[in-house]
């Protein structure tokens, strides 16, 4: 049996901010994934893939197609793979697991990996605070909004969210790229809390773009992947320790 080897990595974001620079970025994707198929023996997406991802029920955004192949062919191969909601790509209806026989989570997650308690999550709307993003996160969540968008053309509804989401990012990127301390990292605080109920060797986060490997107490530490616009980061686990690197495709 092949020994435990397993990757992290967030906030892909295609589609932004344009159809050539999504492109490029991923194809440097693909080629991460084409370095660490020999030895991974499960991948987590933890969400933001897409910048906005929407199944309808006969129809999904066009483009992608070179990862989403490669998805296929790791899973194909035997690797475990797991993707997870993001707060632009959580509109996920079954296709992906479907074509990727991949597991698909819309909540955090807490599990064990060799002997290590993980617990892993994309990270929007957890923690204090937040009150209008965790309003607006409610909307994006309730299934009779999502049913009602499903009533629109996909070209017009699919022309509609990649507008927000593209202004949405305009007005976040710095925000979410930028640590505000122990005592007010909304993801911090959240990790802080879950400790005092559980103990938890590993938080792993996406969502605020920053990659960050730090510890929170002796026996438990807080990852931030960061991302694929600005970093190019991903952490690994070897069964016993976690690390994070940035990859560079010229390597």
């Amino acid at each position: 049996m092949n020994p435990l080897r397993v990757y992290f990595a967030s906030d892909f974001h295609l589609g932004i901010p344009d159809y050539a620079s999504s492109l490029e970025r991923e194809k440097r994707i693909v080629k991460w994934l084409d370095r660490i198929k020999h030895d991974a023996t499960d991948i987590y997406i933890v969400g933001d893939i897409f910048d906005f991802w929407f199944e309808f029920k006969t129809v999904v955004p066009k483009g992608f197609t070179r990862l989403l192949g490669k998805l296929a062919e790791l899973s194909d191969s035997g690797i475990n793979l797991h993707l997870f909601h993001g707060n632009h790509d959580l509109w996920q209806f079954g296709y992906l697991e479907k074509e990727l026989n991949c597991k698909v989570y819309d909540k955090p997650i807490t599990i064990t990996l060799g002997e290590k308690v993980f617990h892993i999550a994309h990270g929007d709307g957890l923690g204090p605070n937040q009150r209008w993003f965790k309003f607006i996160l409610g909307i994006y969540r309730n299934y009779f909004f999502q049913r009602l968008f499903a009533f629109f053309h996909p070209n017009i509804g699919i022309s509609i969210a990649n507008w927000f989401s593209a202004n949405s990012k305009k007005n976040t990127f710095t925000e979410n790229a930028t640590y505000y301390g122990d005592d007010k990292e909304f993801l911090m605080l959240y990790a802080k809390q879950f400790l005092r109920n559980q103990h938890v060797d590993f938080f792993i986060f996406g969502h605020r773009h920053l990659p960050m490997i730090k510890p929170i107490t002796a026996g438990s530490t807080f990852v931030n992947l960061g991302d694929w616009i600005s970093y190019f980061t991903y952490a690994v686990f070897d069964g016993e320790s976690l690390t994070l690197h940035s990859f560079d495709e010229h390597a």
